[in-house]
């Protein structure tokens, strides 16, 4: 919904937040459910109303728990009987600065006495964060604290130690700290919303003392929306690739009417510092795991050229495909989300043509198509709407461009080959397939919360969630890594059932759709029918939930070769006896820590 996107008007955000409610809650949108406990220690109530309309718009149907006023360390340390029987998938823990308890200004304070009274207020909140994931073991978003709207000391509050920008500075950095320590711990940088918003804007004193916010009330929408962020991308709703267009998007001027030296790139004007800037922002994005691609109106050839410019930051090499032609933009897309196997509500749409933009955004369910204006503000645009939220990262990240791109490549070497299993075997593919360990776990996790298509029961793992699974001796965990003479495609199935008796019953079973039919499936399978061999069991149960997005696979456990159980038009049960399963894999050689 355009009125959620950034940049925005805050205001008409506040005064149609029931109508934006109403029309997000009517769409026809799948969503997921998810509880929130919001532990505030100042008032939340029109926080938790606009973060509503947030996680509506990313897919997600929020339910919440709101503490009392100021009572959020009282929640989390002395148990809360409406809280336990909550349960939350997530914690928001919204302090500020005005809920700083042990900074007094004292001239007379010595720099160890300066250093205690941080470490005291550091560790109030730090076991504050033990006790709830102790009791939780689910996500933790926490505010750091934003800088006061005053300095008593000028300028040196910020170089002083007795000064209260140097108190906050530093208490932050041991907030900071902690989440590099704890991965199911976030930040909710309000510190660097504030300053982007604007200080003397954010802090409203005459809404602190009549109604206790710690914020302007037109500052909500940007609060919201930041923490808002950190859940969708929790939950696996980032956007996956840059769909681009290149006259005027990514260098100034038309490439066929001016040619490569006519348009504007590198650093002569000003003009062409901006392009180039906006360039470097795009291509930093790869080491993020983003796909880039291209999307323009003009001749191959044309486009090439304008890439190929000798000041240009982005060459042919850093996309995915470029589809540059006549076509319509929107079937563009399509064509890129069936090459690659990527639903195009994955998808920003980066386009300098309003006329372009409103095609694909009427065109496309879900895309991202935003509203840029001019050069100057394309990042601070892309930026602000936190499409590529960083929760997780892990090393398949920075090489998932060029897993794609390899991919491109098998699917043109398909093309020579008459007989699939011919191609297959032409491939020279290896899987490593075993249970979870210390290594692949974030991937894991990550992967758990991202895929949608090829996941059977579409369920979602928390960092501390998939960990009581490993640890625990009733569940049998699989892996799978998938290489060919390509390149390495990374981690790309996961499989986690749990015991009962005799018995195995699928929890969740996914795989990422970039391998399909490649055999991937079959030799998962076939490992996960000798560990339970292994392990005594006799039948696998496996599960299929319908979903908007899985229909892909409601047939995956009847060509696996289970017998149905039942079956209804929402979802299906179904049971395989070990005793009576062959090996379907033929094409992948398969290892495991033991070198089998």
């Amino acid at each position: 919904m355009k009125i959620l996107s950034y940049p925005f008007y805050n205001a008409q955000i506040l005064k149609r937040k029931r109508s934006i409610k109403k029309q997000l809650i009517s769409d026809g949108s799948s969503r997921i459910k998810k509880k929130i406990a919001v532990l505030g220690g100042s008032t939340t109530n029109e926080i938790v109303n606009i973060l509503e309309l947030f996680l509506l718009n990313y897919g997600i149907e929020p339910e919440f728990y709101q503490s009392e006023y100021n009572a959020f360390w009282q929640d989390a340390m002395f148990g809360n009987e409406e809280l336990d029987n909550f349960d939350p998938d997530i914690i928001y823990i919204h302090t500020t600065n005005r809920n700083i308890r042990e900074y007094k200004l004292s001239m007379t304070a010595t720099q160890s006495e300066t250093d205690e009274m941080i470490s005291n207020e550091y560790l109030h909140f730090e076991e504050m964060w033990k006790k709830l994931s102790e009791k939780f073991s689910c996500p933790i978003i926490q505010n750091n604290f934003e800088m006061p709207f005053y300095r008593l000391l000028g300028n040196r509050d910020a170089s002083d130690y007795r000064g209260k920008i140097n108190f906050i500075n530093r208490l932050n950095d041991k907030f900071y700290q902690y989440s590099q320590n704890n991965e199911n711990f976030y930040i909710n940088d309000i510190n660097y919303i504030s300053a982007s918003y604007g200080l003397q804007k954010w802090t409203d004193t005459a809404t602190w003392y009549m109604y206790k916010y710690a914020l302007a009330t037109e500052a909500i929408p940007e609060l919201s929306f930041n923490i808002a962020n950190i859940i969708k991308s929790i939950y696996g709703k980032n956007k996956k690739m840059l769909v681009l267009d290149l006259d005027n998007t990514l260098w100034g001027g038309v490439v066929g009417d001016s040619g490569q030296q006519g348009i504007e790139i590198g650093k002569e004007t000003g003009v062409a510092e901006a392009y180039t800037e906006f360039q470097q922002y795009i291509k930093q994005h790869k080491q993020l795991g983003v796909l880039l691609s291209v999307n323009s109106k003009n001749d191959y050839e044309n486009a090439i050229d304008g890439l190929n410019h000798p000041d240009s930051i982005l060459t042919p090499d850093d996309f995915i495909t470029i589809k540059a032609n006549w076509n319509n933009k929107d079937m563009n897309i399509e064509e890129i989300a069936d090459e690659i196997s990527i639903l195009p509500d994955s998808f920003v749409f980066v386009d300098d043509n309003p006329a372009e933009r409103e095609i694909v955004h009427s065109q496309i369910k879900g895309i991202a198509v935003p509203e840029i204006e001019n050069v100057e503000t394309y990042i601070r645009t892309l930026d602000r709407n936190g499409y590529f939220e960083l929760t997780t990262y892990t090393t398949d990240d920075i090489k998932r461009n060029d897993m794609y791109q390899a991919n491109m490549q098998r699917v043109r070497s398909q093309k020579a080959f008459a007989n699939y299993d011919e191609y297959l075997n032409s491939l020279e593919m290896t899987a490593f397939i075993d249970k979870f360990d210390d290594v692949s776990l974030n991937r894991i996790v990550q992967l758990t919360n991202k895929s949608n298509q090829f996941n059977v029961t579409t369920r979602r793992y928390t960092a501390a969630q998939m960990d009581e699974v490993v640890k625990n001796p009733d569940y049998i965990t699989l892996y799978g890594r998938l290489n060919d003479k390509f390149g390495d495609n990374g981690i790309v199935s996961v499989v986690i059932g749990h015991k009962d008796g005799k018995d195995l019953h699928l929890d969740l079973w996914l795989m990422s759709c970039r391998v399909l039919k490649r055999n991937m499936e079959y030799a998962m399978l076939d490992k996960l029918v000798l560990r339970c061999r292994e392990n005594g069991i006799e039948n696998i149960y496996g599960y299929y939930y319908k979903t908007a997005k899985n229909s892909m696979v409601k047939d995956l456990f009847t060509d696996f070769g289970f017998e149905t159980i039942n079956k209804t038009d929402d979802s299906a049960s179904y049971i395989l006896k070990t005793a009576d399963h062959e090996n379907k894999n033929n094409v992948i050689k398969v290892f495991d820590n033991g070198g089998n």
